[in-house]
């Protein structure tokens, strides 16, 4: 993984597991852009701003990249690390956050903006990654 990039490909349903979203020439335009904040052994902490909201975006745009999130059941992939880090095993669902949401208020146009720092599970699995950071 580049330590940023632009994921400019588009996004549909998946041509034979239909309940999926996936890259798909016949998809919906969906950009993404990523930048590397932390690498680890055989994991990255990447903070991902969407140009586009399309469904599961972020997941399908990732795991096209190669490099789908922890913990995601439908895109992502098993690691053989489960065993030597505990948090991964106990961490039960998408490393995923948003950590800011804006957008336009349906009825006044009035624009929005929320913040909302990482929550303690996602703050625990990056401790215990950092005994895997890169100097």
């Amino acid at each position: 993984l580049k330590d940023e990039g632009t994921v400019e490909a588009p996004v549909g349903r998946h041509p034979v597991h239909r309940t999926r979203m996936a890259v798909v020439t016949q998809g919906k335009h969906a950009i993404s852009h990523y930048r590397v904040l932390q690498r680890f052994d055989e994991f990255s902490h990447v903070r991902v701003s969407l140009e586009t909201g399309r469904t599961h975006q972020i997941r399908v745009h990732m795991q096209h990249l190669g490099h789908p999130l922890v913990g995601d059941p439908v895109y992502g992939k098993r690691t053989r690390h489960r065993e030597e880090l505990p948090v991964l095993g106990a961490f039960s669902r998408q490393a995923l956050h948003a950590a800011s949401l804006s957008l336009a208020h349906p009825s006044t146009g009035k624009a929005l903006a929320f913040r909302q720092p990482l929550p303690d599970d996602m703050v625990a699995l990056l401790e215990e990654l950092n005994d895997y950071a890169f100097p």
